[in-house]
């Protein structure tokens, strides 16, 4: 029997149900992916509240990062074999488990010096570092960014690959703890939005010019200063809701503070692709490879503790990344 954590109905963490299921035998095109380790994220809350409606509907199980051994393949898959190690982190939704069939055309193979755990700590929060710093806007050599969230799991990430791309990097974490750590994995420059003001600390930062591109995953508490972080025609990437998401927002705005422009990209829409998924989970794979980038897991749950996981994560009591123990 295969254990899952499943909703059937939307609310808060105390709605994820632990359940005992059978597993088929993989379909055409699947294999059947015992997990060692499966990456919790902000988005699952996202799903699990209903803000996200899930594909299928109710009930459905939470997840979309994982890492394990493939246990068996279905017919057609010839490029992955039974007992190989593998990765994913854009879904489908279904890593909450022990054992899942998996799209093999959605997995990433993993090299031997990326653990299993590391691997389900980075795949989503890489891979989405990755398509923010590489591809929706392309940080240069002598770039100055702003990244919301600097403590998180995604801006741990981003902080190092920024640095590592010749970047200046200013974050924003809610204590000193966190503005620490954020400073220990390439950030220049921590401001703690509880004590200072955003904008007008990167105005300072910036000799009054702003700066090019803002990352803000957190939504509606951020909205506005980091609008007014931005230099002309700067772009506002606004990639999560971790406070609540924006609404109401008057277009003109964006003229009024200089030509600005605002996009709200998901890693799904960069990896939708077999092509564009291999390049985005190698360029991952490489920097981690060689150390340029450092993944630190520093919560770990067990997968029936999940609704634990859930309430540390919305109440702002994790850092870096956690994953879930089958």
């Amino acid at each position: 029997m295969v254990t899952r954590i499943v909703v059937r109905a939307h609310g808060g963490p105390e709605v994820l149900e632990v359940e005992e299921t059978a597993l088929a035998a993989p379909k055409p095109g699947e294999i059947r992916l015992r997990h060692n380790a499966i990456g919790l994220n902000y988005i699952d809350t996202y799903f699990r509240s209903g803000l996200y409606p899930p594909p299928a509907g109710l009930p459905f199980s939470l997840g979309l990062e994982a890492a394990g051994v493939i246990e068996a393949v279905g017919d057609g898959v010839t490029d992955l074999k039974v007992g190989q190690r593998v990765g994913y982190g854009s879904g489908p939704l279904g890593a909450y488990s022990t054992e899942r069939l998996m799209p093999a055309d959605k997995v990433i193979a993993m090299p031997d010096a990326i653990s299993d755990e590391t691997a389900a700590a980075m795949m989503l929060k890489g891979m989405t570092a990755q398509y923010l710093l590489r591809q929706t806007y392309n940080v240069k050599p002598g770039d100055t960014i702003l990244f919301h969230a600097a403590a998180g799991g995604v801006g741990l990430i981003a902080g190092q690959w920024a640095k590592h791309l010749g970047a200046t990097v200013i974050g924003t974490a809610g204590s000193k703890e966190k503005a620490d750590l954020a400073k220990a994995h390439g950030y220049d420059h921590v401001i703690l939005y509880r004590e200072e003001n955003i904008a007008a600390r990167v105005k300072e930062i910036t000799g009054g010019k702003g700066v090019p591109v803002v990352y803000d995953g957190v939504g509606k508490d951020t909205f506005e200063a980091s609008l007014d972080s931005l230099r002309p025609r700067g772009l506002l990437v606004s990639f999560g809701n971790a406070s609540g998401a924006v609404t109401g927002v008057n277009l003109g705005i964006l003229s009024a503070k200089g030509s600005l422009y605002v996009t709200r990209p998901t890693l799904m829409g960069y990896t939708a692709t077999r092509p564009e998924l291999e390049a985005c989970a190698k360029d991952l794979i490489d920097v981690v490879a060689k150390g340029a980038v450092k993944i630190e897991v520093n919560q770990t749950f067990k997968l029936t503790d999940a609704a634990e996981a859930h309430r540390a994560l919305e109440g702002r009591g994790t850092t870096g990344s956690t994953i879930l123990l089958p």
